[in-house]
């Protein structure tokens, strides 16, 4: 069980659990792991988003970095995709988002890419781990002139915009867009630093909410995670489409223009069935996690396109893509990664991809995502013993149910089980065509666990 680090990095509350002591540890620890086998002094990008410990955090990594003997350009806010395209185009020998994503003001985190622009597999954030409890911290000090120095880059931000004109301002200067307008929620957080100048680089008829970031208003009724002010302008504006972003930019959702989501899933048969047509769908082939909707599978099935299944985590989605040569993945929650032009989730990518399938089909919102059809879906937490996380495996009257009920839905539904990877709790979700039905036998499910394992 790793001690600091989580399935996203290592996220907490900042300044007490996520304190500076820690930060400057993880920094020199990160900078050691990631960069013993080059024979330079290591250059590390540092990027974060909005939250009003962005800059405390920034400082404490910053001297962790330079006291170790790295070199550090300073990109003040800026998306997380965006770090991930610099660490790549510069050649960087490592990264830092600072960033808790989705997630509230109160909390912060820190992410590592490694110099390929992904996020570090598990096996460096255990050996990061290992050296910060090893008591080796101090002796990784560089001393006279071999102590790092740092730079403010923020004119860095401008080549993220390039990357997008480069990549589609041609492309969708062939379409017509004028009376297409989008509006753009960008949860108060990294990606308001940038949308506005790519959607006007681009041409596209756009308006910006939620722009306003003070430090504590990051994901604050607003972007991916709240998508209810949103639907609301976007049906009293007439927009033809609204996009959403989290805090760090990683994740975009989509809502048409009758205020209705588009989550990840039906992005994910937007996109796929789009680069299909275009013929640049590798291998046929979209990846997903376990918590995808029964539907994305149908969808798959009925447009001969496979569809490969991993645990949850957008890094297991990279994973699988690298493994065997995909280029399209993501989560429900709006992590979508195309590694034909980044090799993370990028939600303003995401967008733009979004929006030139639509004009591509000359399709509303709705018509598009009605590719897929989303099967009612619920979810019930069981309380139980942390120490019988396991045990829902092994029980036979447990294991019994599900068995019964997998039989019952025969391939009309589905029964996923899993443990939660923070809490004392098993996670019971249910796919099927009756909302009601599904519910009740969730509920159930979840009341047998809690009884047996509680």
């Amino acid at each position: 069980m790793r001690k600091y680090f989580g399935t996203d990095g290592i996220r907490r509350i900042a300044n007490t659990e996520l304190s500076p002591e820690l930060v400057y540890k993880v920094a020199k620890a990160g900078a050691y792991v990631l960069s013993k086998h080059t024979e330079h002094a290591p250059t590390i990008l540092i990027g974060r988003d909005t939250r009003i410990s962005g800059t405390l955090i920034e400082s404490a990594m910053t001297a962790g970095f330079l006291s170790y003997g790295a070199n550090v350009k300073i990109l003040d806010v800026m998306p997380t995709p965006a770090v991930a395209y610099l660490t790549r185009r510069f050649k960087a020998d490592a990264s830092v988002v600072i960033s808790a994503s989705h997630n509230t003001y109160e909390f912060n985190g820190v992410k590592y890419f490694s110099n390929k622009g992904m996020k570090i597999p598990d096996d460096l954030e255990e050996e990061i781990e290992e050296v910060m409890d090893s008591g080796k911290i101090d002796e990784l000090t560089a001393i006279n002139d071999k102590i790092g120095v740092s730079e403010i880059r923020t004119d860095l931000l401008d080549e993220y915009v390039y990357f997008f004109r480069k990549n589609f301002e041609e492309e969708l200067e062939q379409f017509d867009k004028e009376n297409f307008v989008v509006a753009v929620d960008t949860a108060n957080g990294a990606t308001s630093v940038v949308a506005d100048k790519i959607f006007k680089v681009l041409g596209i008829n756009h308006i910006i909410i939620n722009d306003k970031p003070n430090g504590i208003n990051i994901n604050d009724n607003c972007g991916s995670t709240h998508l209810e002010g949103l639907k609301k302008f976007v049906i009293e504006n007439k927009c033809n489409l609204g996009i959403a972003y989290d805090g760090d930019g990683d994740r975009c959702l989509a809502v048409d223009e009758n205020g209705n989501e588009i989550d990840g899933d039906k992005i994910l048969a937007i996109l796929s069935n789009s680069f299909k047509q275009k013929g640049i769908l590798k291998k046929d082939t979209v990846v997903a996690t376990v918590m995808s909707n029964l539907g994305m599978n149908k969808y798959a099935e009925s447009n001969n396109i496979d569809f490969v299944q991993t645990k949850v985590g957008d890094r297991y989605v990279l994973e699988e893509m690298l493994k065997n040569g995909y280029n399209l993945g993501g989560e429900q929650s709006g992590h979508v990664i195309c590694l034909d032009y980044n090799p993370t989730g990028d939600g303003i990518l995401t967008s733009i991809l979004l929006i030139r399938a639509m004009l591509e089909q000359n399709k509303s919102a709705s018509e598009i995502s009605g590719i897929m059809k989303a099967y009612p879906q619920v979810l019930v937490n069981a309380k139980i013993k942390n120490s019988n996380k396991d045990e829902y495996k092994n029980d036979p009257e447990i294991k019994q149910a599900i068995e019964n009920l997998e039989k019952e839905f025969s391939g009309n539904g589905r029964v996923l089980i899993r443990a939660s990877g923070t809490e004392p709790l098993i996670r019971v979700m249910i796919e099927g065509e009756n909302q009601d039905y599904i519910q009740e036998k969730a509920t159930n499910l979840a009341n047998l666990i809690e009884k047996k394992l509680g």
